[in-house]
Parts: C-alpha cells; structure tokens; sequence
C-alpha cells in the first residue's frame, strides 16, 4: 500500500524542529516566518503552519516581525507541569461527566506537551487559608499554572473557586478557565476561558429538531452559567430565525426554556420535565446534557409517550451513555481535546503578555444524529 505523503507544513515543522534540537539557534532567536520560507523554498502561509505545529508543542513562544522566539532556548517546555482541577457538579452521573473534559487534557500528556498535578482538594469544608497552603505546595512543585474548570453547583462553591483564584494570584500563578466561566448570568469574563461553542450546539440542535418536523420546542438548562445560557441562547436564536424567516411552516414561537431546580434528586428531575413536556405539549426537547435527556427519555417511556414518534429529545456531550442506550441519544459532541489545546494555548499566551485582556477560545462540536430524534425530513 502506498504511503500518504505529509503535508509540506508537517514535513516543515518537522525539519525546524531538528535544527532546534540541534541547538541551531542558541541564543533563542530564529529567522522571521519570511526568512524561513525563503531559507527552505516553501510559501510564508506554509511557513506560519509549520511555526504554529511548533508553537503547539511549546517549542517556540512567540513570533514577530523581527523573527521567531524559542520558549526556552536550553529547554523544552513541552514537559512543563500544570495544575488540573475539573469541578464536575456531583450527582449519580458525576463520573461519566469528568470523562470528556479529562480526556482532552490526558490527550496533552501522551503527545508529550504537558504533565499535569492533581493535588489541590476543592472539597466541601475547605478553607481559604488551607487553599492557600495548597496552592504554596503546587508552587514547590513546580506548578507554572492552574486550568479549572468552575463550580456550577451553588453559590459557596462558586466562593471557594474565588478564594482558589485569589491563592493563585497571591503566588502569581495564572489561570485559565475550563469549559465555564465562573457561577452567575452575564457575568463579566476576568480569566482567559477555552470552552465548547455552547451556542453553535444550541443552535444545531435547536436545527436538527425542526428539520425532523417537530414545532413545539423547548430548551432545558439547569444552573446560571455561561454554558447553559449560551446553550439557551442557540435554542432561543435558532427558534426566532425560524419564525421570522418562515423556512419551518405550523412552526410556534413561543420560547420556552425549562429550569431544573437546584437540590432535585435524578428522578424527581425526570418526573418534573416529563409533566411539562406532556402538559404543554412539546414535540422537540434540547437537553443541556445527555444524562438529563436520557432520564427525560425513560420517563416519558414509562408513561406511554413514544420517542421519538411523540417527542423527539436530543442531549449535549455525547457521553458514553448516550451510545449505549437502547435508543441511541442525538446530541452534541463535546470536542474534549480541542478544548485542551485552546487551554495550553491560552495558558501560554496568558505567560507571554501577564498585562493583556482576558481572551476565549471556543471549540465547535458536531451533531450526531442516533435514534432518539429521528431522520430529518427532505
């Protein structure tokens, strides 16, 4: 069988990246993208493709008209060490829901860009002071940076996640946000956040649903953060450029985005969506996760409402359970590794320039059509 031949950036990164080992560039500057591209006969877009390969593997720290900066010039940066914290809202799914967000940074470590330490404890009963004591141990570490991904749960965990980040400025060690900015609507972004495109889910969704015939929809979120809004907000777009465009006929407007109530058991959650559903006849249900939809799908089961030939339900992460359910779960792919890497991105660009604005990177996800939502009708 023939061989691929690798794309010229590839083939490019690949020769830069010998001639750093080799110690061609001691002091740490290297040619300028031009310089490079007129040095190995390839275009300055080729050029800037190979730099980028390199930037990600946190060989090269930054590039400028002048020419193009190693990380470290007697070292290699890709074994930095970072600190992880994944505050995955508890409950009977919490260990299916740390799959996807651990996944992509586990990713991180077996291509060899990074080491990570899981030794901070954010648990109930935690004091300032004791994550203080915590965050001084990472720093002895070696621990150049934390990524977190915040607490949606209540109101004293968000307070925790505000005493871990002030600890960690205190030691001046950045941070960069998972998935989610911190607890509350609107509020105002103050870290560098790498996070799923909530609303281009919300809205493939939202699409996916009315292209399956269904017309009376609704959204269902759970706790005020900007995951969910953004998610409600794609639904609540999709649905009003519908009606004004006309493109779906019989189609009602009406928004309708269903809370979850905080300190709800899984059943009663399930049992409490499924009454709204029949009561205010909904065809079409985006779920904010994929648990959430599968408990809506058993319940709605159990009371004699086909699925999907009476409510079509879609959920958001494509968790494990979504595929092995008798009746395969349409959802969102939640794209665990891209958003890892947009975190590294940001973590280093954060090192690079301390003083400048927070920034968000957002990693599109995908529709994946099974069985709970039907085939879309030409």
């Amino acid at each position: 069988m023939q061989k691929t031949a690798l794309p010229k950036y590839l083939l490019l990164s690949q020769e830069i990246e010998e001639q750093i080992s080799s110690r061609a560039w001691p002091e740490g500057r290297m040619p300028s993208l031009r310089g490079l591209a007129e040095q190995h006969r390839v275009s300055v877009i080729t050029a800037s493709r190979a730099i980028q390969v390199l930037r990600d593997k946190g060989l090269i720290a930054r590039t400028d008209h002048s020419g193009c900066y190693l990380a470290n010039p007697n070292q290699n940066s890709a074994a930095t060490t970072w600190g992880l914290c994944l505050r995955i809202t508890p409950g009977h799914w919490q260990k299916l829901a740390a799959v996807k967000p651990l996944a992509g940074f586990e990713t991180l470590t077996r291509r060899g860009l990074a080491n990570f330490y899981d030794g901070i404890d954010l648990g109930e009963g935690v004091t300032p002071i004791q994550l203080s004591a915590q965050v001084g141990k990472a720093v002895d570490a070696g621990v150049a940076g934390f990524f977190l991904l915040p607490s949606r749960q209540n109101e004293e965990w968000m307070q925790q996640d505000e005493h871990f980040l002030a600890a960690c400025d205190a030691e001046g060690l950045p941070v960069v946000l998972v998935e989610r900015n911190l607890r509350g609507h609107y509020r105002a972004l103050e870290r560098d956040l790498s996070s799923v495109d909530d609303f281009d889910g919300g809205v493939c969704c939202t699409r996916h649903l009315l292209k399956t015939g269904r017309r009376r929809l609704a959204a269902v979120v759970a706790s005020p953060c900007s995951s969910h809004d953004e998610r409600a907000a794609g639904y609540l777009h999709a649905v009003c450029i519908a009606s004004m465009s006309g493109e779906f006929s019989g189609l009602d407007p009406t928004p309708r985005v269903f809370e979850v109530p905080p300190g709800l058991a899984n059943k009663q959650v399930d049992r409490l969506l499924a009454d709204r559903v029949i009561t205010e006849k909904i065809d079409g249900v985006f779920c904010y996760q994929d648990s959430t939809a599968v408990g809506l799908i058993v319940e709605l089961l159990s009371r004699g409402v086909a699925v999907p030939r009476d409510v079509a339900v879609a959920g958001f992460e494509n968790l494990p359970i979504g595929d092995f359910f008798t009746l395969g779960l349409t959802t969102y792919n939640y794209p665990a590794e891209a958003l890892a890497m947009n975190a590294l991105r940001l973590m280093r660009a954060r090192i690079e320039t301390p003083d400048g604005p927070p920034l968000k990177l957002s990693a599109r996800g995908e529709l994946i059509v099974r069985e709970s939502t039907g085939e879309e009708r030409a």
